[in-house]
């Protein structure tokens, strides 16, 4: 396993970490609590050592796992999680003022929750789960932060930004406030690559990239008659025609790259790590099988720079999310 700086933190992490969402049981349905113990064990003993998980993921379901896998294993771990607004509305809606989504005792409040599921006495990073650049210098949300510094609660503040919106950190980016952030990131969503990732570069922030597989469909395996569980988010995020449109476009991608299909997944995360801005990249997984997968494409090398360049041809604008 590879590994790279997480900003100027100190921390060095795996290129691969393990995206935790899905093993709280919720909205992704599937997942077995051995299982899923069985896959973070067989993470950490492939070299991965960043964690990201969340209170909301199964009302801290997922993060208890993760507090139970820190507790049996001796090896150095780093936890990332993420606060909750408190008005629960995701993605964060422009023009509702911080004071309705992070106010300093919601902060602490659910920073105490999680350190309570994970065991934990520090947590490595702690993040915002939705970000507005309308928050910079509103509130009190940053004296919060600072105030679990300094009681050694969180050792890293950072902020999950908006889905398909990068350049909504820019302005929290360029006043310091920030150790990390969170973005989507992937072949078909390469807009960090404009204003984000070069911000990052330069104001040396770690960079976190989730949903670079697209929630499943740069894996390959995605086509129109494609089924999910009955209450698994999928089928809102894939309703309509869109799993036809994801199916012709990753049969497009393999074809230009000469790639076969069942390298759609590896050739989606080598992608991403092609951007020397990124620290890490978070992939779901729920099985020993997909964490031995993904876990052998954090060994330094992404993709070779005619590939990246071809990819660019790929750039696709918009949101499943909707």
């Amino acid at each position: 396993m590879n590994y790279r700086p997480l900003g100027k933190t100190g921390l060095r992490v795996s290129e691969i970490g393990y995206g935790a969402w899905g093993i709280g049981k919720s909205m992704w349905i599937g997942a077995s609590d051995e299982e899923s113990m069985k896959a973070l064990n067989r993470s950490i003993d492939l070299g991965l050592n960043f964690i990201d998980t969340a209170l909301g993921y199964g009302d801290g379901h997922s993060e208890r796992l993760v507090g139970q896998l820190v507790k049996e294993r001796s090896e150095t771990i780093y936890v990332a999680t993420k606060i909750p607004p408190k008005n629960r509305r995701w993605p964060a809606p422009a023009g509702v003022p911080a004071a309705e989504t992070f106010p300093a005792g919601h902060v602490i409040a659910c920073t105490e929750e999680s350190l309570r599921h994970l065991g934990l006495e520090t947590i490595d990073v702690q993040q915002f789960h939705v970000w507005s650049d309308e928050w910079v210098g509103q509130g009190n949300w940053l004296e919060a932060i600072q105030k679990l510094k300094d009681q050694g609660k969180i050792r890293f503040f950072g902020v999950s930004i908006n889905d398909h919106q990068p350049q909504n950190a820019i302005r929290l980016i360029e006043t310091g406030a920030v150790d990390t952030v969170q973005v989507i990131y992937n072949i078909f969503d390469q807009s960090p690559e404009d204003e984000l990732l070069p911000a990052c570069e330069r104001h040396r922030i770690g960079v976190i990239v989730r949903v670079a597989l697209d929630e499943g469909a740069l894996t390959g395996k995605i086509t129109p008659e494609t089924t999910f569980a009955e209450g698994d988010f999928r089928n809102r995020y894939f309703r309509g025609d869109r799993k036809q449109q994801v199916y012709e476009r990753v049969q497009r991608i393999a074809s230009d790259l000469g790639v076969p299909l069942e390298q759609m997944a590896e050739t989606a995360l080598r992608y991403v790590l092609s951007h020397p801005a990124v620290s890490t990249v978070i992939p779901g997984m729920r099985s020993v099988h997909n964490v031995e997968r993904n876990c052998a494409l954090g060994d330094g090398r992404g993709l070779p720079k005619p590939m990246v360049e071809k990819l660019k041809a790929h750039r696709w604008v918009r949101n499943f999310y909707e």
